[in-house]
């Protein structure tokens, strides 16, 4: 049988099993995302081993339009009204979750026997949170406009950045502490990221902005929306710049000075749930269970401080901005989801540092598993019930 010919079984046939395994699971508490990952370990190498082998190495193209997508939608999310609304809360929530989960992370390491450079480089690695589980989890929860998911909204799509920003300095000292390497390139490197990003953002969303839509007054066209992103993405990756915040400034940037659209690019709503279907299965058939039995007390540790840190965290930045009683409660919760920044981190620090590289990849894949499958269902519970108060 032709490949061409496999790969289109294989997702017609994934589409139609994950569209039944939604529809199926809807009767039960757990979110689809989490439904989503089980079916994908059930049918994935660590199950049945449904999945041809080719479609499942080109998950990584999946992948990076899944997110791109989502990283384009929540920058449309920044908008000028949010920000001037909710920009303290934004920015004090998100740096204060960001920096006291790292902390206590790294301690809670520390003090149960680990080496410090791998409890820097993993508590750098825990402030990172998965984008698209969040979105999605708070879309099925029907609270996606809620004043709760607007602001968690915009917190996530800053995670990636302060991550990174926290993750290079954290391979600076390491390096330092081990005596090698110019600790210094790998802070530059990290600005070069997260400033190009930006940039590339910008320079495609100020003519974006005002020739998109024209031809369909006020609705640009799905092939005007699919184009323009994907562009910003490819041009990310050639670059190698973040691909992420890329795509996020590029929403926000449409979103804020592209006047004569009604809703910026809404057609893309409507490919983003079958990628994200794709994705979510796929993520879920190559998670490594057996990864979990190496690691042990590390993971443990990960886990339930990583949890802390965003809980307290999101709790004190809250409280510093006087937000309402809701935030401080549940937007910690709201957090939890971890995925594909934090693998990318793992990966990264592995190479640098090669006799972490077996205990780095454990850890971060084991609690992957724990967070995506766990995350997406204490994410839809901190939505409803702060949408309650």
């Amino acid at each position: 049988m032709e490949t061409s010919t496999q790969f289109l079984l294989a997702l017609g046939g994934i589409l139609l099993l994950g569209l039944a395994t939604d529809s199926l699971g809807k009767r039960t508490f757990l979110p689809r995302i989490t439904r989503l990952l089980i079916f994908g370990i059930i049918i994935g190498d660590e199950g049945f081993d449904l999945i041809p082998a080719f479609f499942t190495d080109r998950f990584e193209i999946i992948a990076d339009m899944t997110l791109l997508l989502v990283g384009f939608l929540l920058g449309g999310m920044l908008t000028r009204n949010t920000l001037q609304q909710s920009g303290k809360k934004i920015l004090s929530i998100s740096i204060s979750a960001a920096l006291i989960t790292t902390l206590f992370t790294t301690v809670a390491l520390l003090f149960f026997g680990a080496p410090i450079e791998l409890a820097i480089l993993l508590g750098c690695i825990a402030s990172a949170t998965d984008p698209a589980a969040t979105v999605d989890t708070a879309i099925e929860s029907g609270q996606k406009k809620g004043d709760f998911s607007r602001i968690l909204f915009a917190i996530v799509s800053l995670d990636d950045a302060w991550g990174l920003i926290l993750f290079s300095f954290g391979i600076a000292i390491v390096a330092t502490l081990n005596g090698g390497g110019n600790e210094s390139s790998f802070v530059i490197t990290a600005l070069r990221e997260i400033g190009g990003a930006l940039l590339l953002g910008l320079l495609v969303g100020l003519p974006a902005a005002y020739l998109t839509g024209r031809i369909k007054l006020g609705q640009p066209m799905l092939t005007e929306a699919l184009g323009v992103v994907f562009l910003c993405g490819g041009l990310a990756l050639w670059l190698e710049v973040s691909f992420l915040i890329a795509s996020m400034v590029l929403g926000a940037t449409i979103a804020n000075l592209a006047k004569h659209h009604e809703y910026p690019f809404h057609a893309i709503e409507g490919v983003e749930w079958p990628l994200m279907a794709i994705f979510f299965i796929l993520a879920g058939a190559s998670l490594d269970i057996a990864s979990a039995q190496q690691v042990g007390m590390i993971a443990l540790v990960f886990i339930i401080f990583r949890t802390l840190g965003k809980i307290v965290g999101a709790n004190f930045g809250a409280r510093c901005c006087n937000a309402n009683r809701s935030i401080r409660n549940w937007m910690g919760m709201a957090l939890l989801p971890q995925a594909g920044a934090t693998m990318g981190m793992a990966l990264v620090a592995s190479n640098q540092f090669p006799e972490y590289r077996q205990t780095l990849l454990s850890v971060v894949i084991s609690t992957t598993i724990f967070f995506e499958i766990i995350g997406p269902i204490l994410t839809r519970k901190a939505i409803r019930e702060a949408e309650r108060i």
